[in-house]
């Protein structure tokens, strides 16, 4: 079976979208198919000269409907990115004649084979939404929203292509980077879903959907290839099936910055390490094919490089707690 999979990502997370893509092409191996929007033409430009297997790239041009560009000026790039994703599910799976969808962030990794997160949607679900879960100290239920808009999947059910007309028609009207009337972005629209509509599946696999606001709840430990996670309230083991690197960002003069929330060391060895070293890797790799420069890339050093001098943890430290900030 094919999972066919979209997203969307300009330049600036060139790289990230890139190490996406490579880290569900080897879980997946050749069982999935990616559709990516390009959200600027540096993107495009790069994506099609690369011409990697199991990609079809989306260009603006292609995608962009009148009303779409209408709202663009007057909607920041971020708000513009959230007001097309509920747009860009739709279009593929009409446009490619898709029997199921999957939506997923650019700055999302994958540990494990995500098709299990997929499976778990049995076939009279319409749609298949992820929860923030976060950690007390981090809750923002009441401005960001019970879900996340990181991993959905949609099918070609009617009330899948309802919830998907409702959402889009909802971002169309307003989708800004602030808290207004109960609104939030394209988020908090999906806290009514599961009341609203009949078959909408909450995912339950606790490897999907680890986050920065979530993973303080988790003991992390390198178990072979496998990242486990083991809920400490509920002494439960699950495996990392997929990290969603909200809030890390990289800058020039090797500084990065981790988002602000307190990870352990288990979690930056297990989990921010590998996706760091992924990252650079592929900007290592390309850089020669074709010049990746987004404003975010460092030029001296490389990132993970620079993660190394700046952080060096001993034995002992194994139990503090690493604070996410610019280096």
């Amino acid at each position: 079976m094919i999972y066919n999979y979209c997203t969307l990502f300009d330049s600036n997370f060139l790289t990230r979208g890139l190490a996406m893509y490579e880290s569900l092409r080897r879980y997946s191996g050749d069982a999935f198919h990616m559709y990516i929007l390009a959200f600027d033409g540096t993107a495009y430009d790069c994506l099609i000269a690369l011409n990697l297997p199991l990609i079809t790239v989306i260009s603006m041009a292609d995608f962009e409907t009148d009303a779409l560009k209408q709202l663009k000026k007057h909607r920041a790039q971020n708000e513009y990115c959230w007001t097309c994703t509920p747009s860009l599910i739709r279009y593929c799976l009409d446009q490619y004649n898709l029997d199921c969808c999957t939506y997923v962030d650019a700055d999302i990794y994958f540990f494990s084979d995500p098709s299990v997160l997929i499976q778990e949607m049995k076939s009279e679900a319409s749609a298949l939404i992820t929860e923030h879960r976060y950690t007390l100290q981090y809750d923002q239920t009441e401005t960001s929203g019970i879900y996340c808009v990181q991993f959905m999947t949609f099918n070609q059910t009617h009330e899948s292509k309802q919830i998907l007309h409702q959402w889009e028609k909802q971002c169309h009207e307003w989708c800004f980077a602030r808290c207004e009337d109960g609104k939030f972005g394209d988020q908090k629209y999906l806290d009514t879903w599961p009341e609203q509509f009949e078959n909408v599946h909450v995912l339950q696999n606790m490897g999907g959907g680890v986050a920065p606001w979530n993973v303080q709840q988790y003991r992390v430990e390198q178990r072979g290839d496998n990242v486990q996670c083991i809920d400490i309230q509920r002494n439960a083991p699950f495996d990392l099936i997929f990290y969603h690197f909200h809030g890390l960002r990289f800058y020039e003069f090797n500084k990065l910055t981790l988002g602000g929330y307190d990870l352990s060391v288990a979690v930056r060895d297990c989990i921010y390490k590998p996706y760091i070293q992924h990252v650079d890797s592929v900007f290592q790799k390309y850089r020669d094919q074709y010049p990746i420069v987004p404003h975010e890339i460092l030029k001296k050093e490389s990132w993970m490089t620079a993660f190394l001098k700046k952080i060096k943890l001993k034995k002992e430290e194994e139990n503090t707690v690493f604070k996410g900030s610019v280096l």
